[in-house]
């Protein structure tokens, strides 16, 4: 039995209670994914199980035995970054930065859900080959992860830069 969390495998923990926020941040120490509310309500957590969003602080770590876990610090490196972590930085898509790991992660699933078809309101350019979404779409598929500070605007701009690159 064994979680893989960025690509390493570890052993599920031993009490069946611990949540998969907890063991990434106090047994893995992989303090990148953020308590927030601890309720499910403010998406800070959101990591991608099996490359799909999931709010951890909601999940039990053993509902992740057998299947691959991935937090911010499995999307991208320093020397070789995420786009999406370019895209935050070039749209100033934080302030505080709290927010950001679970923003990118979450984004990152909503743009694979969306080039799955996910059904939405969303335009596929086949000539263009690219996805087209609008602002408000973004705003809704994003709406499960807050930003206390108000950069909501920078981040949606780096989804909408990203998604014009990202490939149906």
């Amino acid at each position: 039995m064994t979680i893989k969390v960025n690509g390493q495998d570890f052993p599920p923990p031993d009490d069946a209670r611990v949540s998969l926020l907890d063991l990434l941040r106090e047994q893995l120490h992989l303090t990148g994914t953020k308590v927030g509310c601890n309720q499910g309500a403010c998406g800070a957590c959101t990591v991608l199980l099996d490359s799909r969003r999931v709010l951890s602080c909601l999940t039990l770590a053993v509902q992740a035995d057998g299947r691959s876990v991935t937090t911010i610090e499995g999307l991208g490196t320093a020397e070789a970054l995420h786009p999406l972590q370019a895209a935050f930085i070039e749209h100033d898509g934080f302030q505080c930065g709290y927010c950001t790991p679970g923003q990118i992660c979450a984004a990152t699933a909503m743009l694979e859900e969306v080039a799955a078809g996910m059904p939405s309101y969303l335009t596929v350019d086949l000539a263009a080959d690219r996805i087209t979404l609008s602002r408000e779409e973004v705003q809704e598929r994003m709406s499960g992860n807050l930003c206390r500070c108000g950069a909501h605007n920078g981040i949606i701009d780096a989804i909408l830069d990203v998604a014009g690159e990202h490939r149906p």
